[in-house]
């Protein structure tokens, strides 16, 4: 069964704000460990600031594939090449100009 995906409009993790063909994640927020179609899904429904995930966290599976339903450790995540390791649905590539709301540590490498 899948996780709740908070501010979800469809099956694959679209929100009303991302509901492109490739918007298709939705990110677990640290500070409160439920998933939210995005940030500001989260901003609207969480009634609290976001918590980022640090350097440390890169192991925690917070990303959750709309595909095939996967949760993804962050740093698989962060070097799937914008597709899901287990089904290759495929990501939105733009999503990255957003990491800095999510992660808080220095580049998306692998480390």
């Amino acid at each position: 069964m899948r996780p709740l995906v908070i501010g979800a409009i469809d099956a694959q993790t679209r929100c009303k704000h991302y509901h492109g063909p490739t918007d298709v994640i939705a990110i677990k927020f640290k500070c409160c460990d439920a998933y939210y179609g995005c940030f500001f899904c989260h901003e609207e429904a969480a009634g609290h600031p976001p918590a980022k995930w640090g350097e440390a966290d890169r192991i925690a599976k917070a990303v959750l594939c709309g595909g095939c339903g996967e949760e993804l450790a962050i740093d698989a995540y962060l070097n799937s090449g914008y597709a899901c390791p287990s089904c290759g649905t495929a990501f939105n590539p733009r999503c990255e100009a957003h990491y800095p709301l999510y992660f808080d540590f220095a580049g998306k490498e692998r480390v």
